[in-house]
């Protein structure tokens, strides 16, 4: 019964906290329905001064002739190199699991995808 009456006593004490804070963190915001209406348009103004591409460069950039002498890479490569990763993490875990180790657990792949 004291246990449940502390949690209690400590509980309304926390939501009197909090309520003291979310007053203070809202003191001095209008109350009235003009007043956002007013911010609103600030706003507006605001962003309307912002040009509309901001992060985005008008002009595409060329590219390089090296990057134009690079061949394409089929797809079906990085996929070969994916399914090649995944068996081998697979094999990893499968003689982790039949022999478990800290060596095993702590060795490095021998994947190429990883960095």
């Amino acid at each position: 019964m004291v246990m449940f009456l502390m949690v209690l006593c400590m509980s309304v004490f926390g939501l009197a906290v909090c309520s003291l804070a979310f007053g203070a963190a809202t003191r001095g915001l209008p109350t009235s329905e003009e007043a956002p209406l007013a911010v609103a348009v600030a706003v507006d103004e605001r962003l309307a001064a912002v040009p509309e591409r901001f992060f985005v460069r008008d002009v595409a950039p060329q590219p390089t002739a090296a990057a134009r002498l690079v061949p394409a890479v089929p797809i079906e490569v990085f996929l070969a190199q994916i399914e090649r990763h995944i068996r081998l993490e697979q094999a990893a875990a499968e003689s982790f699991l039949s022999a478990p180790s800290l060596e095993s657990l702590h060795g490095r792949t021998v994947s190429p995808l990883v960095h």
